[in-house]
């Protein structure tokens, strides 16, 4: 692969992503599942667009690394 910039989405981040976009969850459904406040789960949400949206529009790589959540089934 060569030399790009990179975008790092977290563990979290990658999460709340597959619930909501392809799971298709409620952001409500979505918090429940990972243990965390709706608010918290929209901030979660509302970061990690934002992350993949420059990754997407600026030609970025997209790595996931980090955070806290352990995924699940």
């Amino acid at each position: 692969m060569r030399d790009i910039g990179e975008v790092v989405l977290n563990v979290e981040e990658w999460e709340a992503i597959r619930h909501v976009d392809f799971l298709e969850k409620s952001q409500e459904e979505g918090a429940e599942a990972m243990g965390i406040s709706q608010p918290t789960f929209h901030r979660v949400l509302r970061s990690a667009r934002k992350k993949v949206a420059k990754a997407i529009i600026e030609g970025l790589a997209l790595r996931i690394e980090g955070g806290s959540f352990e995924v699940g089934d």
